[in-house]
């Protein structure tokens, strides 16, 4: 690596954490009551009994680490998506994650007739687990092929849809609760729920970096990573399993974010070119600081009523996302 490279990955890398750290500071200090930047950090570093202090540490600190967590996660896991696949438009929504966690969760919500974060969590886990392993189960041995890959995630997402959409009609506080839900919201997240799914998608993560190289191969093309060594069922095995931890953990602790997964690797793999893993890097940093945004903004929109993170995350990236679209084509 050239001195010059190795200095514009260092000014890259500085710039991406400077980034991470005017937003986060943002998303602590914004809301429907302002705390001024010099509060938020007494707040962080001695903590304190004050009314701020306590908004702070207790209330949008847990936020904050879901909505960057909830957005790396997914901008990875939908470029794994996309190399695996060698579809732009590709996401985890293909594994049929998202209707996995949805038809569980509108399940337990109905059958219970209670709906609390760690049960929602939990549904989702399960939900998004199950629908994952069915996807692979029928797209034939060692995850199939690219495309059978693809409609066995339409047909599974197809079905489970159709079963949630007949429990909400024979349930109206399912029906109600699930509205909520399915626009996705980071209202209400506590400590316990962001730990509980950053075990998983860390888990998610160490597996997507461990299978990079092999994914930037297998995005070429199935005969040229096969001549070159690479085990191509094994690889999209593993590919699988970390999205579905990735996306699946996502998804379980701020709901169905989905564009996210689709748009974010797009337009950064618009800039930064075909390498896997540096898509999947600037994936991660972008789509953290995209939906760190967007939940700042839900909450500043109609404060102090609240508008779902999930649709203040389609409105900011959708003119971005039509003009890395349109820009090369999609190829």
């Amino acid at each position: 690596m050239t001195t010059r490279r190795i200095a514009s990955v260092a000014i890259a890398c500085a710039v991406a954490t400077l980034v991470l750290v005017l937003v986060a500071m943002a998303s602590l200090a914004l809301g429907s009551r302002s705390i001024a930047p010099d509060v938020v950090w007494d707040a962080l570093v001695r903590g304190g009994a004050s009314q701020d202090a306590q908004v702070v540490t207790q209330l949008r600190v847990p936020r904050t680490i879901a909505a960057l967590m909830i957005g790396g996660a997914l901008g990875v896991a939908g470029s794994i998506m996309q190399a695996m696949t060698r579809n732009p438009l590709a996401d985890p929504g293909v594994l049929g994650i998202n209707a996995g966690a949805a038809f569980v969760v509108v399940s337990v919500t109905a059958v219970s007739g209670v709906v609390t974060r760690a049960g929602t969590l939990g549904a989702s886990f399960v939900g998004a687990g199950v629908a994952a392993a069915l996807v692979f189960a029928m797209s034939g041995r060692g995850g199939g092929s690219r495309s059978r890959l693809a409609l066995a995630g339409i047909a599974v997402s197809a079905a489970l849809a159709s079963l949630t959409q007949a429990v909400l009609a024979a349930n109206q506080f399912a029906f109600n609760e699930f509205r909520y839900w399915a626009s996705g919201s980071l209202e209400g997240v506590d400590m316990g729920s962001v730990v509980a799914a950053g075990i998983v998608i860390v888990c998610g993560g160490v597996l997507a970096a461990l299978i990079s190289s092999a994914l930037g191969v297998l995005a070429i093309g199935e005969d040229t990573a096969v001549s070159l060594g690479v085990r191509v069922r094994l690889i999209r095995a593993l590919g699988i399993l970390a999205v579905t931890a990735l996306a699946g953990g996502a998804t379980a602790l701020g709901g169905p974010l989905t564009f996210v997964g689709l748009a974010v690797p797009l337009m950064v793999r618009r800039i930064v070119g075909a390498k896997q893993g540096a898509v999947a890097i600037w994936s991660m940093v972008a789509g953290a600081v995209w939906v760190c945004i967007a939940d700042i903004a839900s909450r500043l929109f109609l404060a102090p009523s609240e508008v779902p993170v999930g649709v203040v995350v389609a409105l900011i990236g959708a003119p971005f996302f039509i003009i890395a679209a349109r820009g090369r084509g999609m190829s």
